[in-house]
């Protein structure tokens, strides 16, 4: 009888310890398909206007998730909070200004980020409700444009182009100021002072107006660049809209591989699709 017992609890203990052998292995294996996973993904948060260039991550997302990068998508609606955000570790990247106007945040603040690829043009328009044609723009018509010092050299040279204006020979056309306007046979009065997302408000209230009109703005109010606008730039435009991060993160794998999906021939033909013109790739490496 004694040895029966014996047997008995010997069984018992073999079998807890078996159990307790199972339980450790299953921990164990569930704890290193989690560290397995978390090092086979990354996530990136990347700041962006809303239109175009968020709902252009949005298509992005689902091709990154496929390599194991977690795409978070921040919008904003204006300009300088991006940069900012960027500078202090809020964003891994964003894609919502052109590289004229990165490298003038640069000057302004001594924030160590940068381009790491061109992915789009969007060119600037000018809208008017009333007026038709550049050929029916009256005599002292005022012009609004944006408050933003990198916008006004390129807008006045857009008005260049299209023969309403002339500006100095010396200075550099995309730093060009209202101040180095030497001819305005229209006498054409320029406002540079409403902050870019409040331009389409502008358009809806002053109809006898000339707006210049970001196209992300643009699109965002309703309105079709290439239908709407009376002048607008060409695909020739030399304000490439960038992915920017910081310095330190200028070599980042998934940040890179942001930036190739976005210059894929996928997402030119989703660009040229879904904005009808008003949004050019511009897959072109950086200098």
């Amino acid at each position: 009888m004694k040895k029966l017992w014996f047997l008995m609890a010997a069984s018992l203990i073999f079998l807890l310890a078996a159990c307790g052998s199972n339980d450790d292995t299953n921990n164990g294996g569930d704890t290193d398909n989690s560290d397995k996973d978390s090092a086979e993904t990354t996530e990136i948060t990347v700041g962006a206007s809303s239109v175009p260039h968020a709902e252009i991550l949005e298509e992005v997302q689902p091709i990154l998730e496929e390599e194991g990068i977690i795409l978070n998508i921040e919008t904003y609606q204006e300009y300088v909070l991006p940069n900012d955000d960027l500078e202090n570790g809020t964003l891994d990247a964003n894609y919502f200004q052109h590289q004229p106007y990165l490298d003038q945040a640069v000057e302004d603040t001594g924030y160590e980020i940068e381009s790491i690829g061109n992915i789009h043009v969007e060119p600037i328009g000018v809208y008017s409700q009333d007026i038709a044609s550049i050929d029916d723009i009256p005599d002292g018509t005022e012009v609004v444009l944006s408050n933003s010092i990198t916008d006004q050299g390129r807008i006045l040279s857009l008005f260049e182009e299209n023969g309403l204006i002339t500006l100095d020979e010396s200075v550099e056309k995309s730093s060009a100021t209202i101040d180095d306007i030497v001819d305005n046979p229209q006498d054409l009065s320029f406002h540079p002072d409403v902050a870019p997302e409040f331009l389409p408000e502008n358009y809806n209230n002053e109809a006898d107006a000339l707006v210049v009109i970001n196209t992300n703005y643009a699109i965002e109010a309703g309105l079709s660049p290439l239908k709407d606008a009376l002048f607008i730039e060409d695909e020739q435009s030399e304000y490439l809209n960038v992915i920017a991060v910081r310095s330190e993160d200028a070599d980042n794998e998934a940040l890179n591989r942001l930036v190739e999906v976005l210059q894929s021939q996928d997402i030119q033909d989703f660009m040229l699709e879904t904005y009808d013109g008003a949004v050019i790739p511009t897959p072109v490496p950086l200098d």
